[in-house]
């Protein structure tokens, strides 16, 4: 009798086992299957997110490696490596800004950009640009509404930095960083587009607080910059 009832509870216990291994394989997909939601808004025929990019992997699953020192960041450019980081290596800045990302990571054939999004290209920032009034106003109506900092004028007046917003797009003045140090919070973002200009530079897009304008320069790759997608 003893032996049969240990077996009923060798039996019990697989069986939970099984049902509990069973319920987790099944949780597991569910997760796989659900496709992170990003906020968005549409301008034009575009569709932008309204938060920059944020995320620690490529598309593919793996890892993008997340590099802090001054002499990683420079072996990083030096050997073409995608890498990211936290403005001032701080995740709190991360909350309010996402991550700054070299454009190594941005132009990794693993894809940076979560499916059904991508990197913009120089001529979808033009565009975006062109349909909010050109480049000298367009800036105005990006950025957002607080966060950027006060500038003085040629006159010693104070002006505000910030914008209005009316586009929806809510660019933050997140700062950057090149391979020696950060800079520029508060004051100016940076936008890495996926376009490049030579095996040394890429294009990206800027706003600075003390103008209403979106410029367009190119930086080297090594750089690294925050990132804005749009729909596929």
């Amino acid at each position: 009798m003893e032996n049969a009832e240990n077996k009923s509870i060798i039996s019990t216990g697989s069986s939970n086992l099984a049902k509990t291994e069973k319920l987790l394989s099944i949780t597991q997909k569910i997760l796989r299957e659900i496709k992170p939601q990003y906020e968005s808004v549409k301008i034009g025929n575009q569709e932008w997110m309204t938060r920059n990019l944020d995320v620690d992997r490529f598309r593919n699953g793996d890892l993008i490696p997340h590099v802090e020192s001054d002499d990683e960041w420079e072996e990083a450019g030096e050997k073409n490596q995608p890498a990211w980081c936290y403005y001032d290596n701080d995740p709190e800045n991360g909350k309010k800004y996402g991550k700054l990302y070299n454009w190594y990571a941005v132009n990794d054939p693993r894809g940076l950009a979560p499916e059904g999004w991508h990197v913009p290209t120089d001529e979808e920032w033009t565009i975006l640009i062109n349909f909010l009034g050109g480049k000298v106003v367009s800036g105005h109506k990006m950025k957002s509404v607080n966060d950027w900092n006060d500038w003085e004028d040629n006159y010693g007046e104070i002006k505000n930095g910030n914008g209005d917003n009316s586009s929806g797009f809510n660019a933050l003045p997140g700062g950057c960083r090149h391979y020696d140090g950060f800079n520029g919070i508060g004051h100016g973002t940076f936008f890495w587009s996926a376009t490049e200009d030579d095996d040394y530079f890429a294009c990206n897009r800027y706003l600075i607080n003390y103008n209403g304008n979106v410029s367009m320069n190119s930086y080297e790759k090594l750089d690294v910059f925050s990132v804005r997608c749009l729909r596929d």
